[in-house]
């Protein structure tokens, strides 16, 4: 029976191994939830670590790191040396981060919402989808606990997004954007 699940278990690493391409020196620290479609990708740049232990880390993780690109042709693009800390990814479409990002824990950044928002129907919340938006993030930036960054946004290189703030458009590059939803509090050195 042990020899039995071991196989299975190989076969289902191989078959990830094809969806998730990693650059040399990527870590993963405890167990990651990574869920990819066949015809999707997850791309890890040289150094990135996806980090879903809490030992050692200066806050309290809920939750393990999460990789979800569960639509054909999504794609989940971390850059080198980004940081991903007990955060949640989830792209229908697309999410980019950059290099040298630091995504503390609780974050939440999808690319689509799951459903309509708003159909005429409510009862056809559980069956029409909204389309996704690709979320871009600059190099660089620094997503703050339990921030959520919404469909459609874009953060530029250099920012820093304030815990609990909700991202829900563009931020520029080199600011401090914090609240609900995000705004500039001040312009970065």
């Amino acid at each position: 029976m042990i020899r039995f699940a071991e196989k299975i278990a190989g076969r289902l690493q191989q078959a990830l191994a094809k969806r998730v391409e990693c650059g040399a020196g990527v870590r993963f620290v405890g167990r990651a939830n990574i869920q990819v479609h066949p015809a999707a990708k997850v791309i890890l740049g040289d150094g990135a670590v996806i980090n879903s232990s809490n030992h050692g880390y200066h806050a309290n993780m809920s939750a393990p790191a999460k990789l979800l690109a569960d639509r054909p042709g999504a794609i989940i693009a971390i850059g080198a040396r980004t940081r991903l800390n007990g955060a949640c990814v989830h792209a229908w479409e697309r999410v980019t981060i950059g290099a040298d990002c630091l995504i503390a824990a609780g974050v939440q950044i999808i690319d689509a919402n799951g459903h309509e928002l708003a159909p005429a129907n409510p009862a056809d919340r559980l069956t029409k989808q909204d389309r996704p938006r690709p979320v871009a993030i600059g190099d660089a930036v620094w997503i703050g606990m339990s921030a959520v960054i919404l469909p459609g946004a874009k953060i530029g290189s250099g920012s820093v997004i304030g815990a609990n703030s909700v991202v829900s458009g563009e931020i520029p590059p080199n600011v401090l954007a914090a609240g609900q939803p995000a705004r500039v509090i001040r312009q970065l050195a």
